[in-house]
């Protein structure tokens, strides 16, 4: 039973995850962070603008904030954001300043390998497009725990290093495009 969706992007991922949010419904289970490489400061816009298409509730990740289902977190820019587990029911975020992970702060590998740690095999993360190997050790991290890996088709982005990174190190249950990927995550809903 999965109970947490974790998200990569970097170059050319917003209108992706745009198309992802909007397709999924109001009552969506799964606690679902993001993480996108972005210059200081506009990941308040991210939030602001995935606010505006997607049914969920969307807000910044804070540090010791409890992890709620149906609701979309963006990782804060210079921060690493991790998923750690607590004395409650609900695991909650941290956020880190150490140093930069494939020279990336906040990094996809950062919080995948974090988030595989609490949730093993209940974790679904999803790699998108972008022009560096953030996520792809990550993404390794989560197959190795037990959990699903679904990575964009490299043919579906001119920015493909990232996706093509992950494919690479053959740790991936799902190659997909935006479609398969959105029906991928509505299938989750059938088996909760």
């Amino acid at each position: 039973m999965y109970k947490m969706l974790v998200i990569g992007f970097s170059t050319s991922g917003i209108p992706l995850i745009k198309q992802i949010l909007q397709a999924l419904p109001k009552d969506y289970p799964l606690p679902i962070a993001i993480v996108a490489h972005l210059s200081i400061g506009h990941e308040s816009w991210l939030a602001k603008l995935l606010g505006g298409i997607t049914q969920l509730p969307v807000s910044m990740a804070r540090d010791k904030a409890a992890v709620v289902a149906g609701t979309v977190y963006i990782a804060p820019s210079d921060y690493h954001l991790l998923v750690e587990k607590t004395r409650r029911a609900q695991p909650s975020f941290a956020l880190s300043v150490d140093k930069p992970d494939n020279t990336m702060r906040p990094s996809i590998d950062v919080l995948f390998e974090s988030a595989a740690e609490v949730f093993k095999s209940d974790l679904i993360a999803v790699l998108l497009s972008g022009a560096n190997i953030d996520g792809a050790e990550g993404m390794a991290y989560v197959k190795k725990r037990g959990g699903i890996t679904i990575v964009l088709d490299p043919h579906e982005t001119e920015f493909n290093v990232m996706p093509s990174s992950a494919i690479q190190r053959g740790k991936v249950d799902y190659v997909a495009t935006v479609d398969e990927i959105v029906d991928l995550l509505l299938s989750v809903r059938e088996v909760l």
